[in-house]
């Protein structure tokens, strides 16, 4: 049978990363993917899992959003 690549050939990684913005969790979770997109190639889903404030005195200082990257995994090519 010969080997073919196809769609579900594809391996994916998933790391977590958190983005902070003193304006708003899409400001923070914004933050996140462009500063992972950095080091990180070819990312293809964010997911958001989690929403929190830093709060100080009552007053909201910054909002903080945990966010899932998935990109994809690339082998070594050594079979």
């Amino acid at each position: 049978m010969e080997n073919q690549t196809g769609a579900g050939d594809t391996v994916y990684r998933v790391v977590e990363v958190i983005g902070t913005s003193t304006q708003s969790w899409e400001d923070a979770a914004k933050k996140a993917v462009e500063t992972a997109a950095q080091s990180l190639r070819d990312l293809r889903i964010a997911e958001v899992v989690k929403l929190d404030m830093k709060v100080d005195g009552g007053k909201v200082l910054a909002y903080r959003t945990r966010v899932l990257l998935s990109f994809k995994y690339e082998s070594s090519g050594q079979d």
